[in-house]
């Protein structure tokens, strides 16, 4: 699959966000339409199955809906993440002719004075609204939950929210320290008795609700996810605002360019690079001294992995 990064651009700056993203804080190089209209359509020459539209905020894009429906159209399944403050009735009209395998909206809270206070100057009524409307048209719903100092007492009412509004799986784990949460870690990281009680209410309410909502918090912290990667690297591509292959959003190497190479290219760099002494050195720091220790992941701060992995070369005809 692809997780692919349209924007940085945002209409919020959620203090726990993963990219700094903020209202008109794109990267630089951002790709133009024709380009990810390119990488689309190489996407769906390529077979690949699955793709995640992300950001910051994908529907702020001015040609989100060409790219999802060229994928669409192609035969990929979608994801959209989004934060829903604009998720219109147009949108979702037009998402729903497509093969939506989710669409994933974060409620950070399930009162409006925690919810703003993730994400402020938003709008729970909007988000829940959006989860709404997605239903109605007829598309699985996500809903993600990042706990903080702030909101992490609410956790288990947004459990309730999110099987009141039908959806199907309810996604959560750690707080990861990389972007703006990095940032904000001291304010904004629960404490061991928190994420304690935390973990088990999810354990309790994870058998109760087997076959009605999928609480998916499994590896639970991004020490545990990177482990598991390394060991058993997913076949996912994740792939920034500006056409770079990135490995994961807890590593900050580069190793791929869909400007300049096919997507079989990309792939084949993106396998090689987990065996990498480098990435192998990162995340073995990282599970020996936690999360925090990682290489800062900031905006803009992608680097390449080693010179052994170009980023140019042609981009032609693509096999699966």
């Amino acid at each position: 699959m692809a997780a692919w990064q349209l924007t940085y651009d945002c209409d919020l700056s959620c203090v726990h966000c993963c990219t700094l993203s903020a209202p008109g804080r794109k990267m630089p190089g951002e790709l133009s339409r024709a380009e990810a209209v390119d990488v689309a359509d190489r996407r769906v020459s390529a077979q690949v199955p699955y793709v995640m539209l992300c950001g910051g905020e994908p529907t702020r894009v001015p040609h989100f809906l060409d790219t999802a429906e060229r994928l669409g159209w192609g035969g990929a399944w979608l994801k959209i993440e989004t934060n829903g403050q604009s998720f219109s009735e147009e949108l979702a009209t037009r998402l729903s002719k497509l093969p939506i395998r989710s669409i994933q909206i974060s409620l950070d809270g399930a009162t409006e004075e925690s919810y703003r206070k993730m994400r402020p100057a938003a709008s729970l009524e909007k988000a829940v609204g959006a989860c709404l409307l997605a239903r109605v048209h007829g598309m699985p719903l996500e809903i993600t939950f990042a706990p903080t100092t702030l909101n992490i007492h609410e956790a288990e009412d947004v459990v309730d929210l999110a099987l009141a509004l039908g959806a199907f799986r309810f996604n959560t784990g750690k707080l990861m320290a990389v972007g703006r949460a990095r940032l904000l870690w001291e304010n904004l990281r629960p404490s061991e008795p928190q994420y304690a009680s935390f973990r088990s209410m999810l354990d309790a309410r994870r058998t109760e609700l087997e076959g009605r909502l999928d609480l998916c918090y499994e590896p639970f912290s991004m020490e545990e996810d990177l482990a598991l990667r390394a060991s058993e690297p997913p076949g996912t591509l994740f792939i920034l605002p500006d056409g770079r292959v990135a490995l994961s959003g807890g590593l900050s190497h580069a190793v791929a360019d869909l400007r300049k190479q096919s997507v079989s290219e990309a792939w084949a760099a993106y396998q090689k690079a987990w065996s990498h002494a480098r990435v192998r050195e990162d995340v073995e720091r990282i599970e020996r001294e936690g999360a925090f220790m990682a290489p800062p992941v900031r905006t803009h701060s992608w680097a390449p992995l080693a010179d052994d992995f170009p980023t140019g070369s042609t981009a032609g005809k693509e096999t699966a």
